[in-house]
This record gives structure tokens, sequence and C-alpha cells, in this order.
């Protein structure tokens, strides 16, 4: 297993060239964020994840988290990494400085972020949570609330949990049975008793901080049946008092740790709350709103779970790289000597296959990320509603999208192993494991779908989707007269139309049957990944190929990127035609299965 090594020089040529990160700049709050700081944040994020975290990924999915004694003790060496990550401020980079934040872009969080996944996922998932969490607070709490958890949060002193899913209900949360009763006001303040059981909490429980913030759905006793009924709880492992400091212990207790079939270090709880007396518990937002107020946190994850399938893939590429130049197989096909399998062509479409797609996903993860920087920091209304409306597109096809990648990432780079990476000891098999929950995080794929199709594109006309076309189209006419992108972008402009025609039958079809929508939305949402995929690619292309005839001073770095914008447009963009083919020509067969058949 090779070690990691952040990819700096990538995440820079992404925010840099490709996505124009300085014109955040232009955003008073954002004035300090210059290219020799972002050079700097990343650079030193790449340092601290190849040196901290990197190393006790494998050791801790050997060791596992477990719970013992209503209490988890997490793998060796993660108490110790949580603390420098901490200590060195990382959560802290893009939050509020009125309670302790750096105050930077989201951009520049989630590009450090990445490497945390890259190197090491389990441990990534803890701090991800907490800064999610801190979205919430900022938008939806109280005054007093904020005052109590933001600073401690966004120093990384407490962490955070999202407590939502039950065994009975799975993603349906029009069920939940935990539920919160009004109680007076005594000595923790105004608040509520909640009681009830949550499961596959991640780091619901854990030995690294001294308290632990949980955000909990659930309705109130009273509450109307259905979603609308839901609330939003904040429920402290132990109280905090009026100075600060903490107090006794909430009726709040793990019973036990799930065994699963990866991130083996990230503790997933079956949490229990109010099982004594009740769990104290104040209220985010306004009663009935708790599905609003946890939707700005689950947004937010839904990003970072997309980049989790950037940074995971990242890392099993550049295992099978460094595996493939080491392993002498087989005869070099043009001189007949022995060779490092990196010289055969089927392994080298195998490499070019898993780079041509951490490129596309990677640029579409920081792509969403802008425009979530720009729809709240802009400086008008317009470019704020534009950038709302484009970061609500983008997001379901950056959390799905990347996490249907990274499981055949992942599937590459242990075939690139042959059969050495079936066995755990080389550690690709542990990425191949790793990925496999990110399809499922915050909601499952086919929900990401759904709600692209249905809020996203029919709810609006396609009005959002269309704006999206046009700045493809403005990336066709700027480049239509470089004679060396020609191919590429013939192959996008032939990809662009029939995704438009794909849209166009879906807003025609929309009412056509009660099952329309969940029948084709996937392949739809797959369909717009893999062109959105090329598009980025094309832009790269543009930029190296000027810098190559520039005498660019890494020529190697910009012809990697022409190679894999071929690659990707030839090889990978043609499945962007089958994906709409099954909208338009399978949605109704689809429409027209029946439970019965599967038996």
């Amino acid at each position: 297993m090779a070690d990691y090594k952040a990819p700096v020089n990538e995440t820079l040529f992404v925010l840099n060239d490709l996505l124009n990160f300085s014109q955040l700049n232009d955003i008073p709050e954002f004035a300090e964020a210059t290219p020799d700081m972002v050079e700097a944040v990343v650079t030193e994020g790449g340092k601290f994840a190849a040196e901290v975290f990197a190393p006790i990924n494998r050791t801790g999915d050997l060791a596992g988290s477990h719970a013992v004694d209503g209490e988890v003790v997490t793998a060796p060496g993660f108490k110790e990494a949580y603390q420098l990550f901490m200590d060195n401020g990382w959560l802290s980079l893009a939050q509020d400085p009125n309670y302790g934040g750096q105050g930077l872009p989201f951009t520049l969080h989630m590009a450090v972020s990445e490497y945390w996944d890259g190197a090491n996922m389990a441990m990534a998932l803890c701090p991800m949570l907490a800064a999610g969490a801190i979205d919430a607070f900022g938008a939806h709490a109280s005054d007093d609330l904020k005052d109590i958890y933001l600073e401690k949060l966004i120093s990384g002193e407490w962490t955070a949990s999202m407590c939502l899913t039950e065994s009975h209900a799975g993603s349906d949360l029009s069920n939940l049975k935990t539920k919160a009763t009004p109680a007076v006001n005594d000595q923790h303040g105004e608040h509520y008793l909640l009681k009830g059981q949550k499961i596959f909490i991640t780091w619901g429980e854990h030995d690294m901080t001294e308290n632990i913030v949980h955000l909990v759905l659930a309705p109130l006793v009273d509450a109307p049946a259905g979603v609308k009924g839901l609330s939003l709880f904040v429920l402290p492992k132990y109280f905090v008092l009026e100075d600060g400091s903490l107090g006794d212990r909430n009726d709040i207790q793990v019973v036990s740790t799930e065994h699963k079939l990866g991130i083996n270090a990230s503790p997933t709880c079956v949490m229990a709350f109010g099982e004594k007396q009740g769990a104290v518990a104040y209220m985010i937002g306004e009663p009935g709103q708790g599905l609003t107020c946890m939707f700005t946190l689950m947004n937010h994850a839904r990003l970072e779970v997309g980049l989790e399938g950037v940074g995971l893939s990242e890392r099993a590429y550049q295992d099978a790289v460094e595996y493939a130049r080491e392993r002498i197989q087989g005869r070099h096909p043009e001189t007949g000597e022995a060779t490092a399998i990196i010289e055969h062509a089927d392994v080298q479409r195998m490499l070019m296959q898993m780079k041509s797609c951490i490129d596309a996903m990677r640029a579409l993860c920081f792509d969403a990320s802008i425009s979530h920087d720009l729809r709240g920091h802009a400086q008008n209304a317009e470019q704020k509603d534009y950038h709302a409306k484009r970061f609500a597109l983008l997001t379901p096809i950056t959390k799905a999208w990347c996490t249907e990648l990274v499981n055949e990432v992942t599937s590459l780079a242990l075939q690139v192993h042959g059969g050495m990476g079936y066995i755990e000891e080389t550690g690709v098999a542990q990425h191949y494991r790793d990925a496999r929950i990110t399809g499922i995080y915050e909601g499952a794929n086919g929900i990401q779908a759904n709600d692209l199709l249905g809020r996203k594109l029919v709810r609006d006309q396609g009005a959002g989707f269309n704006a999206l076309m046009a700045e493809l189209e403005s990336t066709l006419n700027a480049t239509e007269s470089n004679a060396n992108l020609s191919t590429i972008a013939t192959h996008l402009k032939e990809a662009k139309q029939t995704l438009q025609e794909t849209a166009q039958f879906v807003l025609d079809n929309a009412d056509s049957h009660a099952k329309f929508e969940g029948a084709v939305s996937f392949n739809f949402l797959m369909q717009m990944g893999f062109v959105l995929g090329a598009w980025y690619h094309l832009r790269s292309a543009a930029i190296a190929s000027d810098q190559l005839q520039n005498s660019a001073s890494d020529a190697n770095f910009m012809q990697q990127k022409i190679a894999a914008a071929n690659f990707y447009t030839s090889q990978l963009l043609p499945r962007a035609a089958a994906y709409g083919a099954a909208v338009r020509d399978g949605g109704k067969y689809n429409c027209e299965l029946k439970s019965e058949y599967f038996i």
C-alpha cells in the first residue's frame, strides 16, 4: 500500500484555473482568501492528512471502535490524532469569526476535507458531522443556543451527531416513534423531555472529546402526523452550566455499536434517549420546522459525502498506480522485455478510467461548493438567487454520481492489484469496503435522483437545468475555434443535446404514470453526471492546451489533463447516451414492473 500523498497540484488546478476561485476574493468577507493563502492552506492540510490521519487508517480498520460498559473506546491513535486536528484549527476554516471561526470560504474547507477523506475516512466523518451541525445552528438556532454551543463546536472541543433514523422507519421520517414532551422551566432552562431510540448514529458516542452535541429529529407528542409535525432538538451529552463548564450527564446512552462492512474505526451507534427520566432537549427553530432545519445540515453533508467519493477514489488510485509501477509481470508489448504491469494496455485503461473519473468528480464537488459560497455571500441578490438554484441542482448529482463512481473506481483499484487486491494486507480492499456506505449515506442515491428530477427539474419546469445548459453552451462556443479540442467538444455537444432531449421527455411525461419519476430518475441523474463530467474535462483540456502553447512549466501535468479529457469523452461519456435511452425508451417498462415479479 502506497503512502498517501494529498493531490495538492490537482486541487490548485481545479480551484485556480478551472473554477476561478479568485472570484470569491471580490467578496469582502473572503478578501483574505488570496491565491497565496489558498496554496498555503491546502499544502499544510495535505501534510497533516498524510502525516497524522493516514498512518492510523489501516490500524483503525483492524482495531475498530467498540462499545464497552456504556462508553465507546475508539481505535488506538484516534484520540491523539483528533486532538492535533483540533489544536491546528482545521474545523474552524470556514466558520463564523464571531464564534472563533476563520471566516474563509466553504470551498476551501471542502478542498482540505478531501484530504481527510482520502487519508482516513472513518476519522473524517467526525468533524464532517460537526461542520454540518454548525451550519444548522448558524441558520436556525436562537442566539442563546448559538452562544452555548457554536464556539465549542467550531473549535472542535465538542463534536456533534445527526440522529434521524429509527429501526422501523429507515429513510421514512413520517413515522418516528421518538417523542418530545414539553417540560417545566427548571434548572436546565426551558426545555423538552425526549424519549426514544435512534440507529445508525455515526460518531454518536466516543472518547475523543469531553462533550457530544446530538441533533435529534422528533415530533412533539401532540404534533400532527407526518413530516410536518417534526421538530429539531439539541441534546448535549453533558449539561452546560451558566459559566460554560460541564455538569451532570444527560439521559443519553449508547446501546451498542454496529459490526459493519467498512469504516470500522468510525463508531456507528444505537443511541437511547430518555431511558430514565427523559433526555433534556432544546428546540432549534420552531415547532414543526425540524425537517427544514435538518436539511441545512443534510445538504452540507450530501456535498461532503460526494467528496468522500473523491477522497477514497484518489487514495485507491494512488495505491493502484504504485502497485502497477512495482509489479513485474508479463512482457512489454513493444520491446518484449519483462515489464511492470503499468505498461500493459488494459492496466493503463483502468488507471486512466480511474483518473478521468476522479478529475470530473473533484471538479463537480468544488463547483457546487463555490455556488454554496456565492449563494450566501454574493454581492447582489440576482447572483445569490442564481447560485442558490444552481447549488440546489448540483447537490443531488454531487452526492449520488460521485458515490456511484467511487464504488467503480475502488473496484478498479482492486482489479489492478489482481489477486493481491483481494488480500486485506495490501490495504486496497479497505477502500473498496469503506466506499460502499457513501451511496447509502444522507439519503440513498435513489432518493437523490428523485430529488433531482422531481424538485429540481419538474417543479420549475427545467428553468435551473436550462440555465446550467447555457453555461455548457458558452463553453462550447468559447472552444469551437480550437482544433486541438474539436473531438472533445463534438462529443460534449452531442451529449448535451441528448441530455436536453431527455430532460424535455421527462417534463412532457412527468404526469403520465404515478411511478414515472421514480422509474426514470436514477438514469437521468447518471446521464446528467456524465455530461457534466465531460464539461469539466473540456474546460480543463482548453486550459491545458493554452498553457502548453505558452510553454507551461509543468508540461506533463497539462498533457495528463488533455489525455484524461480525451479518454473520458471517448470511453466514458458514451454511457450518458445509454442512460438517456433508458429514460426515454425504458421508462415505461419500469413503470409496468409489479411486486409479484420478484419471487
